[in-house]
């Protein structure tokens, strides 16, 4: 969650033994098996484009999956998680 603050405010919500992921109130992802999941956005997917898509459990859409490398990356990960927050308000209007 640390890494995430530099995007806004982070928060994370435990949810079927899993963990949502939300940024300044908007919900952007979720922690299944040890796996960042972010929700696919056209900006996001530009700005990640190198990033598996995959569901993040049975039955879910795809999304894009941010391997544990990029974790560490927080300049990257601070930046894909503004795209997609800044996207999915947009779409909310």
């Amino acid at each position: 969650m640390e890494r995430l603050a530099v995007a806004g405010e982070p928060a994370a919500k435990k949810m079927f033994g899993e963990y949502g992921i939300y940024c300044d109130g908007v919900f952007i992802g979720v922690v299944c098996d040890d796996r960042f999941h972010l929700k696919p956005t056209k900006e996001g997917l530009a700005f990640g484009h190198d990033l598996e898509l995959a569901p993040a459990y049975d039955g879910a859409k795809p999304s894009m999956v941010v391997p544990g490398e990029r974790w560490d990356d927080q300049e990257w990960l601070g930046e894909i998680v503004r795209i997609t927050v800044e996207s999915l308000r947009k779409a909310k209007k």
